[in-house]
């Protein structure tokens, strides 16, 4: 089961941190992603973050790149997405997701609006 939190409503330009709780033992084995879903658009891919205990590797949509930063505490079973320079067009509702146990999260709302 993973559990996001952290979204809210900030202005163009601020700055959100969002987190991604997992339930069970294996975390640290799992490649963790985030994507986002704007109204009435599909879900896309915003960044992933690669599996292991030492220094994993992150990976950005080209959207995200230089304002977005994810990582994970494998020890608290969570990953989070610390998102800089907010824009409107990063308005969605984010989810995070285990590709391996093939579940997402319920999403947490992201709104930047002045």
């Amino acid at each position: 089961q993973l559990v996001e939190s952290g979204g809210g409503l900030v202005q163009p330009g601020g700055a959100l941190r969002l987190s991604c709780t997992a339930s069970g033992s294996a975390f640290s084995i799992y490649t963790m992603h985030w994507y986002l879903q704007a109204p009435g658009k599909q879900r896309d891919w915003v960044a992933s973050i690669s599996a292991g205990q030492s220094t994993p590797t992150p990976y950005y949509a080209n959207s995200v790149k230089g304002r977005f930063t994810i990582y994970r505490d494998n020890a608290k079973n969570t990953v989070y997405l610390q998102m800089n320079s907010l824009k409107p067009e990063d308005t969605a509702v984010y989810y995070c997701y285990n590709a391996n146990a093939g579940s997402w999260g319920q999403g947490t709302q992201v709104t930047v609006s002045s």
